[in-house]
């Protein structure tokens, strides 16, 4: 029980920072294209890699903040629906590179974040 409530309260916690950081892309970038979805699932790629170190390598943290960090706080943060939603409202308004230019950008962009977050937990 004391698990499902730490991925509630990392997930609130997640949903609340996605929301605030989305509106602040959105107040800021083309609404043509879904910057606000590809920045929170990069950054939040970014994040995951760092914390599988922490957490699996390095051992820095317990398993208990799995549950809270990546399960919670990341699930909530990021959100592959959306990104799907998002390319599937960009193909059927006709904006098919922006669509496959935000598919692409975002398998390429969130591995190599994930990558990225990995190495540089690595090296420090």
């Amino acid at each position: 029980m004391m698990v499902s409530l730490a991925v509630a309260f990392g997930g609130a916690f997640g949903a609340v920072s996605r929301y605030w950081l989305m509106t602040l892309v959105s107040s800021l970038a083309s609404h043509r294209f879904p910057w606000a979805t590809l920045a929170v699932n990069v950054i939040g790629s970014f994040l995951i890699g760092m914390l599988y170190i922490v957490i699996s390598e390095r051992m820095l943290l317990s398993e208990q903040w799995r549950a809270i960090l990546i399960v919670g706080y990341l699930g909530a943060f990021t959100t592959f629906s959306t990104f799907s939603l998002d390319a599937l409202m960009l193909m059927q308004e006709g904006f098919f590179v922006q669509a496959f230019s935000y598919i692409l950008a975002s398998v390429v962009l969130c591995l190599a974040c994930a990558w990225l977050g990995i190495a540089f937990m690595r090296v420090l």
